[in-house]
């Protein structure tokens, strides 16, 4: 495969990154590529050397968008951190999906208990209102002790969500390093 072709593959699997960041892969490809020539390869030695364009688009994606996680750690950054990690093989269909939905069901768990303690009272009060004659000062009291256990359940996830983000961005962070050390091309 000539310089132009691996480019130019390399440029369409790259199309859902910014111009700017694309630009900068293709630059530094390019550069790659004078020196191999200086070095008196042929451009498909070096295309050879650097594997396919597709696999090396898909790691790229992978790596700039578990980047973008550590930067702003966004539902949707990591949405898209986590499938682009996913694509880049099977196995990590099962390595990476796998405990992201079990960790996303605990946050979401977490959370909504947390939501329903505090609004206990309101509902209790509602009740009464609806249905004055089965009041009961216990129920009262009680959903206003569940209010209070809400806040320290809030808070409390409120610190495991945010632990349990950087951890698992720091996951596929290193999943993205193992799958790029196990590929045969040039590392950035």
């Amino acid at each position: 495969m000539t310089k132009k072709q691996f480019l130019t593959k390399l440029n369409a699997s790259l199309k859902r990154l910014p111009s700017s960041e694309r630009q900068d892969i293709l630059q530094d490809m390019e550069e790659y590529f004078e020196i191999g020539i200086e070095e008196g390869k042929t451009e498909e030695q070096i295309s050879a050397s650097l594997g396919s364009p597709h696999q090396i688009a898909k790691e790229l994606a992978a790596a700039y968008r578990v980047e973008k996680v550590g930067e702003t750690a966004t539902a949707s950054n990591i949405l898209r951190a986590v499938w682009a990690v996913i694509g880049l093989g099977f196995f990590n269909l099962v390595i990476v999906l796998g405990p992201f939905v079990a960790l996303a069901g605990f946050i979401i768990a977490g959370w909504i208990v947390s939501v329903s303690f505090v609004a206990s009272p309101i509902l209790v009060l509602i009740n009464v209102s609806i249905h004055p004659q089965i009041f009961e000062p216990f129920d009262l009291f009680f959903s206003i002790g569940l209010a209070g256990l809400g806040l320290f359940i809030a808070i409390g996830m409120f610190f495991a969500t945010r632990a349990i983000t950087n951890g698992f961005v720091r996951y596929l962070k290193y999943n993205v390093g193992l799958v790029k050390g196990g590929m045969k091309h040039v590392q950035y």
